[in-house]
């Protein structure tokens, strides 16, 4: 696995109830792998510890977003960063929503509700409000923090969302999804001795989890066929992952979006850099109290598993759909093409309370040795002529070349 940033001894003990809940989460994973002849794929393990109803990481109540791992949260992301993240992306939402003729919004992936709040309003200040603004998400206990975010910052527009259990079979609007791609659930792959093996979860003698290889038979296993793991060069030990629900998501909100575009902001890189020879450990990573580390099994149900997006099968993905990919570039440039120093700029720079945290907060956004490079940018149009009225978003520096 990843060189770890954190060995998991030195991380913070969750309290009892934090525990139990990881523990009946546990629990239901032996019974799943035993019931499964003691051997469970690995993505179907993420789907569990993030997802599980009422245990899942992200369906069980754990605080999640925040500024320091003494409040509970284990990461924070841009809209979480800045206001101006969000003030920035509506600049690109509404040269979005007059291209393609649409008045409607929705989101995956919302978390606290920051970014819906400050779409909603930067929108609406810009004299281009949406008629609705819908939210996909499935936990309960996100939906009402979302609820009371949008209602505390953006009170006279919220009763324009609305949630959502499930897509709609026709959608015509702007799609956004920022850091939603990397927590879907991955396939994990390990060459061993020049053999290619699906790497899967079993029940240690103790208890707990711990890896389990199985190796592929590559004249049958749909694993392998047509997959990138056959190009990968070279004979070394070799881990990776594949990002099948990524695709598959991508292909459905693709598939579901009539007319409009759909933007999705994460952490990744073009297919001949994931898969470049000297990534041998992959990019499976843990977050818990905004520490980093490797181990998967830790505390399941309490920790953030994330892998780098791999955009190439992204871009795939959605042209196989039937949209037509807009652009691909680096978070850095596409907020500065947006317009991000203009948004800086609308504050007073003589009230250093107020302009020096969102100055620095912009320098993380933007920097490549923040946010700025590793995060990416991808979009996608369908339904109208995308190509008579580009997102200026994507004009200068644009890398779908390199995909």
């Amino acid at each position: 696995m990843n060189p770890k940033a954190h060995e998991p001894a030195s991380l913070p003990v969750p309290g009892p109830t934090a525990l139990a809940q990881s523990e009946a989460l546990a629990a239901t994973l032996r019974a799943e792998i035993a019931s499964a002849g003691g051997w469970l794929p690995f993505d179907r393990y993420m789907e569990r510890v993030l997802y599980a109803p009422g245990l899942g990481y992200y369906s069980g109540g754990a605080q999640k977003f925040g500024w320091r791992g003494d409040d509970g949260s284990d990461f924070v992301t841009a809209p979480e960063l800045s206001p101006l993240f969000a003030a920035t992306l509506a600049r690109v939402v509404g040269d979005a929503l007059a291209a393609s003729g649409t008045r409607h919004l929705m989101e995956f992936g919302a978390g606290t509700g920051k970014l819906a709040a400050g779409l909603l309003a930067a929108l609406d200040a810009a004299g281009a409000p949406v008629e609705s603004y819908s939210i996909v998400e499935l936990s309960g206990e996100l939906r009402e923090r979302q609820r009371e975010t949008i209602e505390a910052h953006a009170p006279a527009l919220a009763a324009r969302v609305r949630w959502l259990d499930a897509l709609p079979d026709r959608f015509e609007g702007v799609v956004v999804g920022n850091e939603v791609l990397d927590a879907m659930p991955v396939r994990l792959f390990a060459r061993r001795d020049a053999v290619w093996h699906e790497r899967g979860v079993a029940v240690t003698d103790a208890g707990g989890f711990a890896f389990s290889d199985r190796a592929l038979n590559t004249a049958h296993d749909a694993a392998w066929s047509g997959s990138v793991l056959a190009a990968i060069e070279g004979g070394d030990d070799y881990v990776t992952e594949t990002h099948d629900a990524a695709l598959a998501f991508t292909r459905t909100v693709c598939a579901m979006l009539a007319r409009g575009v759909a933007i999705f902001i994460d952490y990744g890189f073009p297919r001949h850099e994931f898969y470049h020879a000297q990534r041998a450990q992959g990019t499976l990573m843990c977050h818990y109290r905004h520490r980093a580390h490797g181990d998967p099994f830790l505390y399941p149900g309490l920790q953030d598993i994330t892998s780098h997006v791999e955009f190439t099968g992204i871009a795939e993905a959605g042209v196989e759909a039937g949209a037509e990919l807009l652009g691909y570039t680096s978070q850095a440039r596409f907020l500065m093409n947006a317009g991000i120093t203009d948004v800086l700029a609308e504050l007073d720079p003589r009230d250093p309370e107020r302009f020096l945290p969102a100055a620095n907060a912009v320098q993380k956004l933007v920097s490549e040795a923040e946010m700025g490079e590793l995060f990416k940018v991808i979009a996608f149009a369908r339904g109208f002529d995308a190509v008579s009225a580009p997102l200026a978003a994507f004009a200068r520096g644009d890398r779908s070349h390199t995909l």
